[in-house]
């Protein structure tokens, strides 16, 4: 991640305005960061594998949750907009015309080494302040997954791509998702 050396704060709705940024970039807190360059193939097969994974089982258990992959903008307020690589929104009412307006239910990032910081750190904050029911970093390099379910107050779980990690924006449904990282890639 790369920040803009503009020293003016932007809203998110100038943000969206803006037509003519070439490239991929984000809102924080106010600072356009421009996001880094096409990511690996690993990055893209986790992507696309569990948007396969969690669109069938919504699908299949007729939930009104939709799944959307980067790049999707989602306006977390009015000084941060994100475009997380993967996300899960229940409330179809949190769509418009640039994407999601509010907080996703579930977020999913895929670590890359030059988003290190910017997902464990600036993100992470900046999903459980704006309502994020649940997030998991995905971490390719390392072969771990770590989950933050923030509506249950809980810490952190750390998994192995071996290990069954369970949704826990679906827990409690008859049939919980539940997803091995190493089945799907």
């Amino acid at each position: 991640m790369e920040k803009n050396n503009d020293k003016r704060k932007y809203t998110s709705d100038e943000f969206l305005a803006m037509t003519d940024l070439e490239g991929r970039y984000e809102l924080v807190s106010g600072d356009i960061y421009a996001m880094s360059p096409s990511p690996s193939f690993i990055h893209q097969k986790l992507i696309s594998r569990l948007n396969i994974k969690i669109g069938r089982y919504i699908e299949e258990n007729h939930g009104a949750c939709e799944v959307i992959v980067s790049p999707s903008d989602v306006k977390l307020n009015d000084e941060d907009t994100v475009q997380p690589d993967l996300f899960v929104v229940c409330d179809p009412n949190k769509f418009d015309e640039h994407g999601c307006v509010g907080a996703p239910d579930w977020v999913i990032e895929i670590l890359s080494p030059s988003n290190i910081d910017h997902d464990m750190v600036t993100k992470l904050e900046l999903y459980m302040k704006a309502g994020v029911r649940e997030y998991w970093i995905v971490d390719p390099m390392n072969k771990r997954v770590l989950v933050y379910p923030f509506e249950e107050a809980k810490i952190t779980g750390i998994f192995t791509f071996d290990d069954e990690i369970t949704a826990g924006i679906f827990r409690n449904n008859e049939v919980p998702l539940a997803i091995r990282i190493n089945d799907i890639i």
